[in-house]
């Protein structure tokens, strides 16, 4: 993949993952993902409306995976695609814990085991802090 390509990715997320939302300054020990939301294996395009800046985990645990298993309703349902859907309307985030809001939401946070104990510590310190 181009470097050029990486980087317009990089800045048109402002460095932060599309899925958790973790800035890279926040986890300065593991570099980011350049994630293809549709995997190339299911015809995914090596291109701007294709491609996510994911953290290393949320990237490695979504995989190549389109869709997931709503916690509340049991129902297979699509994952959050950040080139589609806004995040807002996915997603909150109460007290460090992201909370999803649509099926698609719940499927994802499970997914990418995004409240994963040293994340949700993670990421109360920075509202603390005021950064999140």
């Amino acid at each position: 993949m181009p470097r050029s390509l990486r980087e317009l990715v990089r800045q048109r997320a402002e460095a932060r993952c599309e899925y958790c939302h973790f800035r890279e300054e926040h986890l300065p020990l593991w570099p980011f993902h350049l994630d293809h939301v549709v995997a190339r294996q299911h015809r995914g395009r090596k291109d701007m409306a294709n491609l996510a800046w994911a953290c290393q985990r949320c990237n490695l645990l979504k995989g190549t995976n389109l869709t997931g298993v709503d916690p509340d309703s049991e129902k297979v349902v699509s994952l959050f695609h950040p080139r589609v859907d806004r995040w807002e309307t996915h997603f909150a985030v109460r007290q460090g814990r992201i909370v999803g809001l649509t099926e698609a939401g719940r499927a994802t946070v499970w997914l990418l085991q995004m409240n994963a104990e040293e994340r949700v510590t993670l990421r109360a310190m920075l509202q603390e802090d005021g950064l999140w």
